[in-house]
């Protein structure tokens, strides 16, 4: 039986960037290798990390950094057309708002905005992860997903691409908290967020995403209706993606 591919690229420059594949997926088929990527953000990719990215066959890169995000470390990765599809980081913006009004913000606050974050993505951010879905849909080249960090409105899409093949929900928390294992968090100066508010800005728990899940239920009755309904994926597109994205069960996962 040939080896499977390493999940992580294990870059120097984007420690979070990795591979959906091999989940097992609809009909027991698992998703393919080297065909979707996650990632943080891909401005500190060094030489041979571009390098490795470029040996993959990316052709197609979709940021979710905000305008500012993308202006402040921009990023080009010969080869491959940058998508931008915007979502702001509006968890930073409610904490600035909160320590600037004299506020102490703590871990437990910090909880709540990232939880209010998530299901945000539900309701006010389903036009960019339609456009997602329009091209995965569009064509099978290799492509990277990724916003800042990798762990949150990536996350997100993630969990959507995954739960569309058919993925199972307590597997695709496995892949959301993977990013606790991966993700190097950067050096942060000293300022007015306590170390233990940033271990909770910085790193993924499953609540968060639940949060969002939460909302799918309550809103649209379920992944199935939310997909159909706010993405335009519906029983046709899950198969075109289910067939494109999913291979024989004999695959090693």
């Amino acid at each position: 039986m040939p080896q499977r591919p390493h999940r992580s690229l294990h870059l120097e420059g984007a420690s979070n960037f990795r591979d959906l594949g091999g989940y097992r997926g609809a009909d027991g088929r698992v998703v393919r290798w080297r065909r979707l990527f996650r990632s943080d953000h891909l401005a500190g990719l060094t030489v041979a990390d571009t390098q490795a990215v470029q040996g993959l066959g990316v052709t197609r890169t979709f940021d979710f950094r905000g305008q500012a995000e993308r202006a402040a470390v921009a990023y080009d990765l010969p080869g491959a057309q940058q998508v931008p599809l915007p979502i702001e980081p509006t968890v930073m913006y409610r904490l600035k708002d909160l320590l600037e009004s004299g506020q102490t913000v703590t871990p437990a606050m910090t909880v709540e905005l990232m939880q209010h974050t998530y299901r945000a993505f539900v309701t006010d951010n389903a036009a960019r992860f339609a456009t997602l879905f329009e091209h995965l849909l569009d064509k099978d080249e290799p492509l990277v997903f990724h916003c800042t960090a990798g762990k949150d409105r990536t996350g997100f899409a993630a969990a959507l691409i995954l739960l569309a093949l058919g993925v199972e929900r307590s597997v695709v928390m496995q892949d959301y908290l993977l990013t606790n294992e991966l993700y190097r968090m950067p050096t942060l100066e000293g300022g007015r967020t306590s170390p233990e508010v940033l271990h909770v800005l910085w790193r993924v728990q499953a609540d968060f995403l639940d949060a969002a899940l939460d909302a799918v239920e309550r809103g649209h009755g379920g992944v199935d209706q939310y997909l159909a309904q706010a993405l335009g994926v519906g029983a046709a597109e899950r198969r075109q993606l289910q067939a494109v994205y999913l291979e024989s069960p004999d695959t090693d996962i």
